[in-house]
């Protein structure tokens, strides 16, 4: 599914990899506010395609262009014996070792408690300081 919004003319770039943030209050009385808030907050995204149009805007210096951008998976820590194209249902881990190399990927905001995922690429095993047994894996929304 094609994804449209609004990006920085700096950051326009076609393979150009970014985090979207969120919504911005500075943004409230913009009319192209609904292009640019349509992603979800915490996720990271690939822009693909620059379209041909551009936008003034308050908050970017210079321009806004219209960009077509995909989802990027997600990369999270889970118990042992994942494999690609399994679904699984992964919860936070309540983890306070912010001094952990894994700690981003453990801890990651981004997940939803209940929610299934699928598998989409397997890395290796982690290293935690708590001895549970984890491997590093890409995961996508169902």
């Amino acid at each position: 599914m094609v994804l449209v919004t609004l990006v920085g003319e700096q950051l326009a770039v076609e393979g150009q990899e970014f985090m979207y943030l969120g919504a911005n209050s500075e943004c409230r009385s913009c009319q192209l506010k609904t292009v640019c808030f349509n992603l979800k907050a915490g996720r990271n995204y690939r822009i693909i395609k620059l379209r041909d149009k551009s936008h003034e805007c308050n908050l970017h210096e210079g321009k806004v262009m219209v960009v077509e951008v995909e989802e990027l998976p997600l990369t999270v820590a889970v118990p042992p014996q994942p494999s690609e194209g399994a679904t699984t249902t992964i919860d936070k881990k309540e983890c306070r070792n912010i001094g952990c190399d894994s700690f981003d990927i453990c801890a990651t905001t981004t997940l939803q408690n209940g929610k299934t995922y699928t598998i989409r690429k397997v890395y290796e095993r982690l290293t935690c300081p708590k001895n549970i047994e984890l491997v590093k894996v890409d995961v996508t929304e169902t």
